[in-house]
């Protein structure tokens, strides 16, 4: 099995799976998180539960990298962290792993979420469905970082 990811809500460690090559197609429909500036999830809607097979008691208070797919580049994600940290919108193609080790492929869009003074307090994130051929795109760029990260 996988790595260890702790609830900073429950104290309850979830052993992430080790993933499969099966697609979970995702259908659409509204997929929202919310998480704090550190990438603790603080809200997850109904179809995100449904596509990541976690439950809302094991989503709130774990970080938002529970269901990263090892395939990921890890460069994607600090790209994705600088944007968002200069308080900028970021969209990406992203392979996520489900709590059954099958994958799903999504168009991610984030945004940070301000006070009343403009400070970060918060992301907010949705998905839509990819384009085939360019999420295939990007997977083979994805696949090139990955073998240059060893």
């Amino acid at each position: 099995m996988g790595q260890i990811v702790k609830n900073i809500v429950t104290g309850k460690e979830i052993q992430k799976p080790d993933p499969t090559n099966e697609e979970v197609t995702f259908d659409g429909g509204v997929m929202i998180t919310e998480t704090d500036t550190a990438g603790i999830i603080t809200y997850a809607n109904p179809k995100f539960r449904e596509m990541t097979g976690y439950t809302k008691e094991e989503l709130i208070g774990t970080p938002h990298n529970l269901n990263r797919h090892p395939d990921m580049p890890k460069e994607v994600f600090k790209i994705m962290w600088e944007t968002l940290k200069g308080g900028n919108y970021w969209e990406g193609f992203v392979k996520n792993l489900r709590a059954d080790g099958k994958y799903y492929l999504v168009i991610v869009w984030i945004k940070p979420r301000l006070n009343d003074n403009g400070d970060i307090i918060g992301y907010i994130a949705g998905r839509k469905i990819p384009d085939k051929a360019l999420i295939n795109r990007a997977l083979i760029e994805y696949k090139k970082m990955k073998a240059n990260e060893s």
